[in-house]
């Protein structure tokens, strides 16, 4: 009871970090872009595309997934305190800056070497891409969550690759160069991002300790805690 009582815990965790670190990411990614050309790689369909591949059918695989033999004893050796608070901010912010990565990574090479247009498809599949890349790294074996993971990669590149359903999404089916710097760029930032983990870890805890440690001193500062 006790394990499956932290895995539901741990699953919730890792299906609000898919919904709000993935968003993260993409905001990121517009907003420097943006800062950069004046324009957003990204359209609205592209955006609503994003959103449908990366969080529907991926986060819910995540969010029901049973707990395996794997992952029992690391389950209930976490405590009370790993359920959402710090570990639920470190796997958002995570999760948002290999996503913003991949994408700046592959737009930026991209429109070094081709079109605008191309250099927005590159960034629309990096950031499926990435998202849909550490779906499956969380997700481990579950058979439901390499389905909706790999089956919406494979709805991206349909989409991608053919001609009048590109043209729809302002996309332009991409070469085999188009493709490795996705690949490059993916790869990057998910080395980049886990690297950068152990770092970013304990900036947030840095800060909640600190958080906590001011509240007892306000406390006492204030008439209420003098008195």
């Amino acid at each position: 009871a006790l394990m499956e009582g932290r895995a539901m815990w741990a699953s919730v965790r890792a299906a609000l970090a898919i919904l709000i670190g993935g968003n993260l990411g993409e905001v990121t990614f517009s907003v420097l872009a943006a800062g950069i050309t004046g324009t957003t790689p990204l359209n609205a369909r592209q955006i609503m595309l994003v959103n449908l591949l990366t969080d529907l059918a991926p986060s819910l695989a995540i969010a029901i997934r049973e707990p395996s033999s794997q992952t029992g004893e690391r389950l209930l050796q976490e405590g009370p305190h790993r359920s959402l608070g710090t570990a639920l901010t470190d796997e958002m912010l995570l999760r948002g800056l290999i996503t913003a990565l991949g994408a700046v990574l592959a737009w930026a090479a991209a429109r070094l070497t081709g079109r605008g247009r191309r250099a927005g498809t590159v960034a629309l599949a990096a950031v499926v891409g990435t998202q849909l890349a550490q779906t499956l790294t969380a997700g481990g074996l579950d058979r439901n969550v390499l389905i909706a993971g790999l089956g919406s990669a494979a709805v991206l590149v349909a989409i991608i690759q053919t001609p009048g359903v590109s043209q729809f999404f302002g996309c332009t089916p991409l070469g085999p160069v188009a493709w490795g710097i996705t690949l490059g760029a993916m790869a990057t930032a998910l080395l980049l991002g886990h690297s950068l983990a152990p770092l970013l870890t304990a900036l947030t805890r840095a800060k909640g300790e600190a958080g906590a440690d001011a509240e007892p001193r306000a406390d006492a500062e204030s008439p209420a805690g003098q008195a």
